[in-house]
C-alpha cells in the first residue's frame, strides 16, 4: 500500500496532540454551560474566560475585542453584514479585492442584491492589491474595506498595514481575514491597524467549527445570531467549549513557534520549487517572486491537465488540490488566478502545493518524484 503523503495544509491541517487534548478534557471533564451559575458552569466560565485571554494576547488585543464564532466564514459574515447594519443609512458602500475568500465576496454580491454599492479591487500579476487603488476607490459613502492578509491560492501577503493608513485618513472600518496568516506572520491587530480580523481553528492545527473575529473597541456590530447575551450580545448561542479550547491551544501552539517554523517553511518551499522546476521544462509558479506566504506553492505545468495529475498523484497518495478547497466542486477556473490575468489554460495546468507542520524534506522528494513519473501521462 503506497503512503499517504498530505500536501494540502491551506485547506485544513490536521489536529495537533496539544490542541486534541485541550479538547478532549473540555469535552469529557469541563462540559458545563458557561451561563450557569453552578460549579460546572462556573468551571467552564473560567476556562473560556482563560482561552479568550489567550487569543487576544496572541493578536495584540484586550480579551473583550474577541468575539468567538462557527469559523472563519462566519467571522466574514459578521464583520461585513454586521458592521454596515450599525452604520449610518448613508454608508452604503464596500471595498474589495477580486481576489478574496468567497465568504466576502458572496457577502459583497448580496449586499449588491440589497442596493449597497461595491467595489472589487483587482491585483496584479503577482496577486497584490494596490494601496492608491484602494485611495482612489474611497467614497464619500464608504462604510467598510474588506482585504485578505494572506491570499490562499498564490500566498500574496497584502500590505494591510499600508490600507490602514488609508482607511484611517478617511474614517473608514478595515477588515482583514487573517485565516491563512496567523500561523506564520506576526498578526498584531494593532500593528496592523485593522478594525476587525477573522480567524479560524481549522487552518492552524485546531479542530473544525469553530473561529473568531476581532473586534476594536468603539466599532458597533450588529449581531447576525440572536437569542441569548452570549459573546457581549454579538453572537448568540451556547458556547462552544470545547471548540474555544481547542482554538486557545492551536493559536498559542503556532504562534510559540512562528519564527522557527516560517523559516524551515521557507526552506521546505525553495526545495520543492527548485525541484519541480529542475524536473523538466514549462514549471511556471504563480504568485509573488520575493515576498510570499511560506507555506503555499501555486504551481503550473504547461501542457498538463491539472484534474487528471491531482487524480494520479491522489493515487500515488498525495493530497494536492486544483485550488480553493471551499471552491474545488466549481467549473470556473480559479476567480484569484484569473484575476492575477493568467490563460485560461495556464489556470487549468494548475495546483496548488501547501506546507505545514508536519511536512518533511523526504516527502516532498518523494511528491517531486512521483510529479515526474505521471507529468507525461496527462498532457492534453
Amino acid at each position: 500500500m503506497k503512503s499517504r503523503i498530505y500536501l494540502d495544509y491551506c485547506a485544513t491541517t490536521p489536529v495537533h496532540p496539544i490542541v486534541r487534548d485541550a479538547v478532549l478534557s473540555a469535552l469529557e471533564a469541563d462540559f458545563g454551560n458557561p451561563s450557569s451559575l453552578h460549579w460546572a458552569g462556573q468551571n467552564a466560565a473560567g476556562l473560556l474566560k482563560q482561552a479568550r485571554a489567550d487569543v487576544a494576547s496572541a493578536l495584540g488585543c484586550a480579551p473583550d475585542e474577541i468575539i468567538f464564532t462557527s469559523g472563519a466564514t462566519e467571522a466574514d459574515n459578521l464583520a461585513i453584514f454586521g458592521g454596515l447594519k450599525r452604520l449610518p443609512p448613508n454608508k452604503t458602500h464596500l471595498i474589495t479585492s477580486a481576489i478574496e475568500h468567497h465568504a466576502v465576496l458572496h457577502a459583497a454580491q448580496e449586499l449588491e442584491r440589497e442596493g449597497c454599492a461595491v467595489t472589487c479591487l483587482p491585483v496584479d500579476g503577482r496577486g497584490l492589491v494596490d494601496p492608491e487603488d484602494v485611495r482612489r476607490a474611497i467614497r464619500p459613502e464608504t462604510a467598510l474595506i474588506s482585504i485578505m492578509l494572506v491570499n490562499n491560492e498564490v500566498g500574496s501577503i497584502q500590505p494591510i498595514a499600508e490600507i490602514s493608513r488609508i482607511a484611517r485618513e478617511h474614517g473608514i472600518c478595515l477588515h482583514t481575514d487573517a485565516v491563512q496568516g496567523i500561523g506564520l506572520l506576526d498578526v498584531d491587530a494593532n500593528s496592523l491597524g485593522v478594525d476587525m480580523l477573522s480567524l479560524s481553528a481549522h487552518k492552524v492545527y485546531g479542530p473544525k467549527g469553530i473561529g473568531a473575529l476581532y473586534v476594536r473597541r468603539g466599532i458597533e456590530l450588529s449581531p447576525l445570531i440572536v437569542g441569548g447575551a452570549q459573546e457581549g450580545s454579538r453572537r448568540a448561542g451556547t458556547e462552544n467549549v470545547p471548540g474555544i479550547l481547542g482554538l486557545a491551544a492551536a493559536v498559542k501552539l503556532v504562534r510559540e513557534h512562528r519564527a522557527e517554523e516560517r523559516a524551515r517553511l521557507l526552506g521546505l518551499r525553495e526545495r520543492l520549487v527548485n525541484a519541480m522546476q529542475a524536473s523538466g521544462p514549462g514549471v511556471i509558479v504563480n504568485g509573488p517572486k520575493g515576498e510570499v506566504a511560506p507555506h503555499v506553492v501555486s504551481v503550473s505545468f504547461e501542457g498538463a491537465d491539472a484534474e487528471m495529475l491531482q487524480i494520479r498523484l491522489n493515487q500515488e497518495g498525495f493530497a494536492v488540490s486544483l485550488g480553493s478547497a471551499c471552491n474545488s466542486k466549481s467549473i470556473e477556473p480559479s476567480h484569484v488566478l484569473t484575476a492575477m490575468g493568467l490563460p485560461r489554460e495556464q489556470i487549468e495546468a494548475t495546483l496548488r502545493v501547501s506546507l505545514g507542520m508536519f511536512t518533511t524534506e523526504a516527502e516532498l522528494d518523494l511528491f517531486v518524484d512521483a510529479l515526474t513519473r505521471v507529468l507525461p501521462r496527462v498532457a492534453v
